[in-house]
């Protein structure tokens, strides 16, 4: 059997499901493509990907390539649409199936669809979710439409009835003769229309994309520096590589599966320590597996203006305000220096983005989904879930219960009593 591994947000070697599926074959070869979807402005007026998350995505499938070499599987890189590529290369290397992991948001599922349009109809499809936390086949709810709307009943009963799979046991490597020369290459930031750029000095994300970084990262974080020991104490910082974990961005396009942190944690507190900072990094998984489920059960519905609550929703459109707002010369010194940061590095605290959306949304009363949009574009570690999910949790529109508005003076006095954070980015507009 000839197989083809369809790599999407699931860009490793390790644990990786599809992977482990289409090496059972006879002959195996990979296939990404940087989708012109997600290169194009948006309705708002923003790259759908800025220069950032670009390269960070280019370095990941770099790595990926190279990785995939070691176990003699020849990786073909595009830039483009999917549907003008895969079709031909199926029909040129006569595959038999192909294995991917599922995406279901809107934009994933029409590329998945123009592809399928021009295939042989006896192709094989295989999709399998594969960047959960806790499986969809393991959890309480048999349906997704149970799905809870509140993070801490799903939490609860999810910790006490469910379990998280062991890792993927990769088969061994392909016989040498199945590595072939693919004559592609991943595309730079010039040939997907974005500028090269050095990181900033003052960055809290200073890294670079790929699985072996992300190990990396891991080991650094965890065992050199043994970080993870006060996690909880350190994650609302605002300065720094060290404040928090940092694997948000390799979770978001899959190179590293959150099965792997969670069993190297687990590995930590058996050797090291377990402690309520242990648990902490356990429980942002699971935030990021609930926003997920959230838009399995209401689909595109986290697009829309009046969110998974369909509520009345009429704000302002203010081409003033958005720009005060993006260039950090609102008249909160602590939202500027967030949105500096973001302007700057492609990054920004998880303090910092519930302050700046709490601010454009319910301060501003701007529409929440250019705030998103604008998130899209420029942030390194952008997942489509948590970052909808989490923008209509502070605008009012999903899962928070109480409809918190942000009090950003106080925040401020909180999180940066000292004002380093803000002199940090404001300085050249102080001075």
């Amino acid at each position: 059997m000839n197989n083809l591994i369809w790599f999407r947000n699931d860009l490793r070697v390790q644990d990786n499901s599809s992977l482990t599926e289409a090496m059972k074959g006879s002959n195996v070869i990979g296939f990404y493509c940087f989708e012109s979807k997600f290169f194009e402005t948006d309705e708002f007026g923003f790259k759908r990907t800025e220069k950032y998350r670009a390269k960070f995505l280019i370095e990941t499938v770099q790595q990926l390539k190279q990785e995939l070499e070691k176990i003699n599987i020849p990786l073909f890189i595009f830039h483009g649409n999917s549907a003008d590529y895969l079709p031909d290369l199926i029909r040129n290397h006569c595959i038999n199936s192909i294995f991917l992991q599922k995406e279901w948001t809107r934009d994933e599922q029409v590329i998945l669809n123009n592809v399928k349009k021009r295939l042989d109809p006896n192709i094989n499809i295989q999709e399998v979710y594969d960047q959960f936390l806790f499986h969809p086949d393991y959890i309480p709810y048999d349906d997704f439409s149970l799905i809870p709307n509140v993070f801490t009943i799903f939490r609860k009963k999810c910790e006490a009835n469910s379990k998280v799979r062991p890792i993927n046991t990769l088969p061994n490597q392909m016989p040498s003769e199945n590595l072939i020369d693919t004559k592609t290459k991943t595309p730079t930031l010039n040939d997907l229309g974005l500028d090269n750029y050095p990181n900033h000095i003052n960055t809290a994300f200073p890294f670079k994309g790929g699985e072996l970084e992300a190990l990396k990262r891991i080991q650094n974080y965890f065992w050199e520096t043994k970080k993870l020991s006060f996690y909880k104490k350190t994650r609302n910082g605002l300065i720094g590589t060290d404040y928090s974990s940092k694997l948000s961005a390799w979770l978001a396009n899959g190179s590293i599966s959150p099965r792997t942190i969670y069993w190297e944690i687990k590995n930590y507190e058996k050797e090291i320590v377990k402690n309520q900072d242990t648990y902490w990094l356990i429980f942002e998984l699971i935030w990021r597996d609930f926003f997920k489920y959230i838009s399995l059960k209401h689909h595109d519905a986290i697009f829309k203006s009046g969110g998974i609550l369909n509520n009345t929703y009429d704000p302002k459109t203010n081409k003033k305000a958005k720009h005060t707002w993006i260039n950090g010369l609102t008249k909160e010194p602590f939202v500027n220096a967030n949105m500096k940061e973001l302007l700057e590095t492609g990054w920004m605290s998880n303090r910092g983005r519930q302050n700046v959306a709490s601010f454009w949304s319910k301060e501003l009363e701007q529409d929440w989904r250019i705030g998103a949009a604008y998130f899209e574009s420029m942030l390194i570690d952008y997942d489509v879930h948590s970052n909808w999910g989490n923008w209509m949790y502070n605008s009012g529109v999903g899962n928070d219960p109480r409809n918190r508005k942000f009090n950003i003076k106080s925040q401020a006095e909180r999180y940066d009593a000292a004002g380093k954070y803000q002199l940090l980015w404001l300085q050249e507009t102080l001075f």
